[in-house]
């Protein structure tokens, strides 16, 4: 089974409208459609750029205001995935539930299904700043190129969580990030690499580029986008099979093999996932 995917370094720059908004996402979903793309990942907290539109007072919008973009958000996404018949993982978008706030990661299926799957581990600053709170489940997500997961930003610093979702399945982990300088940059990108090694599993990522000076805490933003392997005779050295420009406006692509993981896993020269020792630790079988 092969699938090409391909990742967008989402540029953030102040908007007047949702309109506006929609072109710039359409831009760069008919880029990877002419690459040919099968998946096309989006960033954690791109549609904050809605928030840079601002209210009728001429004021930014805040974090309570983001859900009210939901149905539109959905609705063009869902649309783009229709027509272009590519898997669309739309980056992160903030909706309300009983009240709460929840960033979440949205897969949406050439066939108009949406598929969710909230952040598991909040940071402090989404905590304090912006009350988010966790989701409680992790899910993995079946498509007709391979069984996916789809684990934002923070959530790829755990090991116990890409386990449980290689356990139940997931070959390839979706991880869209958003990072504000280099130091949380290289937390998400180093701990993406440790986990495509621990599991034999690719590792898409991409975050935000560019800037919203009318919006709180995106203001700074450090970037690229990466697919990375594990580190064996199959894959580059290095792990990686594509890179993009930090901080620049674009968008990369790669071809991922999963025979490729398969046969690691059975006689690669490390054989990490087959060699955990359950009987030492607890572990997912």
């Amino acid at each position: 089974m092969k699938l090409r995917v391909s990742a967008v370094q989402y540029h953030l720059h102040t908007i007047q409208s949702f309109e506006e908004f929609a072109k710039q996402v359409e831009h760069y979903i008919k880029t990877a459609e002419e690459f040919g793309a099968d998946f096309v990942l989006f960033p954690e907290f791109f549609t904050t750029q809605l928030m840079s539109i601002g209210n009728q007072q001429g004021q930014p919008l805040t974090i309570q205001d983001l859900p009210d973009f939901t149905e539109q958000y959905r609705s063009l996404f869902i649309n783009l995935a229709k027509q272009t018949k590519m898997h669309i993982i739309g980056g992160t978008h903030v909706i309300r539930k009983g009240g709460r706030l929840y960033n979440v990661a949205h897969l949406f299926y050439p066939d108009g299904r949406v598929a969710e799957q909230p952040k598991l581990h909040i940071t402090p600053t989404e905590v304090k700043e912006w009350n988010m709170s966790p989701g409680e489940s992790l899910q993995v997500f079946e498509t007709d190129k391979g069984t996916i997961a789809m684990l934002t930003c923070y959530d790829i610093e755990f090991p116990e969580i890409v386990r449980m979702a290689k356990a139940k399945g997931a070959d390839v982990i979706f991880c869209p990030s958003c990072t504000d300088d280099r130091h949380g940059f290289h937390r998400v990108r180093y701990t993406s690499h440790a986990r495509a090694i621990e599991n034999q599993v690719y590792v898409v990522t991409t975050g935000t580029v560019g800037s919203l000076p009318t919006v709180d805490f995106m203001r700074a933003n450090f970037g690229q986008a990466a697919v990375i392997t594990p580190n064996d005779i199959p894959f580059p050295p290095r792990g990686i099979l594509v890179e993009g420009e930090i901080n620049h406006d674009m968008i990369v692509t790669a071809d991922l093999d999963l025979e490729l993981l398969y046969q690691v896993r059975e006689s690669g020269s490390v054989t990490t996932w087959r060699d955990r020792r359950t009987d030492l630790y607890p572990d997912w079988k």
